[in-house]
């Protein structure tokens, strides 16, 4: 959720102050998907792969107060529990060079439902305004030198997976640095 474009699992940065944690809300990519982008990833040298599980981000790195968390929670179960399952196939590359130093693997298909689903999400007690639009994505080389860059987006442009989502994860930034799931949440029709 890194805080490049709209990621929400995993840059290094500013701690939360005492009473607050930093939060983040994505669609974990599943296994065998989610490991083997995370281990290319990592082979690529970015530094924060082994820190950031495989995802789509939902909400970016958001700062919330302790006592606002029982709130927060409340509001991303009402949200699972009205959602149904659906589909998103991976295909190929992008990037948001010059804008933002990000290559991530593309959404073919299952982009209106990540936005339905974001906009959501970002209601209630995490209405925010977002530094960017809203652009479904799995980050694969986050502000690294331009040869792994361009390494990154040649490698992967081939790159296919068809997955069906189930719910979303609410996701803790630890003090170590380290994006962790902190509650999972099914969708209603998902079981």
């Amino acid at each position: 959720m890194a805080a490049d474009r709209a990621d929400a699992t995993g840059a290094a940065g500013a701690r939360a102050p005492a009473g607050s944690r930093t939060i983040g809300v994505a669609v974990q990519v599943p296994e065998p998907f989610g490991g083997w982008l995370q281990r290319t990833r990592e082979s690529f040298g970015d530094p924060l792969a082994a820190a950031i599980p495989t995802h789509i981000t939902l909400l970016p790195p958001t700062e919330v107060g302790d006592d606002a968390l029982p709130g927060v929670e409340h509001h991303l179960t009402a949200v699972a529990g009205t959602e149904r399952p659906f589909w998103i196939r991976l295909r190929g590359t992008g990037t948001f060079r010059p804008v933002s130093p990000v290559v991530f693997v593309a959404l073919a298909d299952g982009i209106g439902d990540c936005e339905r689903l974001q906009e959501r999400v970002l209601s209630g007690p995490l209405a925010r305004e977002l530094r960017f639009p809203y652009h479904p994505h799995v980050t694969v080389a986050h502000h690294l030198a331009d040869e792994l860059m361009d390494r990154a987006f040649k490698e992967l442009a081939g790159y296919r997976a068809d997955f069906e989502v189930r719910g979303f994860s609410l996701y803790e930034h630890g003090r170590d640095g380290v994006w962790r799931p902190r509650s999972e949440f099914a969708f209603a029709a998902a079981g």
